[in-house]
């Protein structure tokens, strides 16, 4: 029986339209899949994969969750075949820049109407980190944000949070009003007896400076809990 070799099929033997950096420029960013745009960013494949291919693969991996792509690792990635260190930093780096665009100081002062303006404006600060977070969120009397300000940074079950501090920045940055927020990167979005005694503590330390403590976010990959929403503001 005769045998066949497979050609090695590279991106540029494809149709130019078919190519993701040719497509982009033609038909515009928002026409490329994940794996397209994974894969310029990758350059090249290998011998027996080209670049789509091994984005195409990687993304599998994660079930085709960006989230998750931007918790691996550089050694997460080059256990991957085709995979060295130069492309895991590559695409390391860019899942951060994407996260640090959500840094940039809020200059159209959205108006918060309800725990899902809240939680658009900061989750993507928080729901691929594999650790707790502690925000603030600022607002001025019109329920406009201000300021977001990170108050504490800690491990996979918590983190600490200064009474003080939060409201050192709430002061300085002439807030009217606070939302809280954290996230639990165990993707449980039920509140801990621990969640509930501080959001009563800073509620009541509020008060005291005339500084509403309106709701407390708790945010995971899979959506958020308010405590406004459940009814978890009132004084216990």
């Amino acid at each position: 029986m005769a045998t066949y070799s497979q050609p090695n099929l590279t991106i540029k033997s494809w149709a130019e339209e078919d190519r993701p950096r040719e497509k982009l420029l033609v038909k515009g960013k928002q026409s490329l899949s994940d794996a397209e745009l994974l894969a310029i960013l990758l350059g090249s494949g290998s011998r027996d994969e080209t670049a789509v291919g091994l984005a195409q693969r990687i993304l599998q991996s994660v079930d085709q969750d960006l989230n998750e792509l931007g918790r691996r690792s550089i050694a997460d990635l080059t256990k991957f075949k085709g995979m060295g260190a130069a492309k895991s930093i590559t695409i390391v780096a860019a899942m951060e820049l994407g996260r640090r665009r959500q840094l940039t100081d809020v200059r159209e002062r959205p108006q918060i109407g309800g725990s899902r303006d809240a939680w658009q404006l900061i989750a993507p600060l928080l729901m691929d980190l594999p650790h707790e977070e502690f925000w603030i969120l600022l607002l001025n009397r019109a329920n406009r944000v201000i300021g977001r300000e990170q108050i504490s940074l800690g491990g996979v079950a918590g983190t600490v949070v200064d009474a003080k501090i939060v409201f050192r920045k709430a002061i300085e940055g002439m807030a009217s009003s606070l939302i809280l927020v954290h996230n639990h990167p165990s993707g449980n979005l039920q509140p801990s007896q621990q969640d509930i005694d501080l959001t009563r503590k800073l509620k009541k330390a509020g008060a005291t400076l005339d500084i509403a403590v309106l709701d407390h976010l708790i945010i995971a990959d899979s959506g958020y809990l308010s405590f406004a929403d459940e009814g978890l503001m009132n004084d216990g």
